[in-house]
């Protein structure tokens, strides 16, 4: 089973907010998912960035693999930084 870490749009019409969740890849991006582990919210300004460091960690030691958008926010949340040791 190959796991991705990726966001889940939830939200209004041009109201969107995203969920980040660790998923099989090969189900819809809306669909079904393991574990919810963060949130991002593009339309605060600032915008808003929440990742539990600790359940992130865990799945990427555990092979799952974290989208291109979602390792900017990993970036944002200063978890790229603990995955690096």
């Amino acid at each position: 089973m190959a796991v991705r870490i990726r966001l889940r749009r939830m939200g209004a019409k041009k109201a969107p907010f995203y969920r980040v969740v660790v998923a099989d890849s090969r189900c819809p991006r809306n669909g079904r998912f393991i574990e919810e582990i963060g949130y991002y919210n593009p339309t605060t300004e600032p915008k808003t960035v929440k990742i539990d460091e600790e359940k992130a960690l865990k799945w990427v030691k555990n092979g799952a693999q974290p989208s291109d958008t979602v390792k900017k926010l990993f970036e944002v949340a200063g978890v790229s930084e603990k995955l690096a040791k």
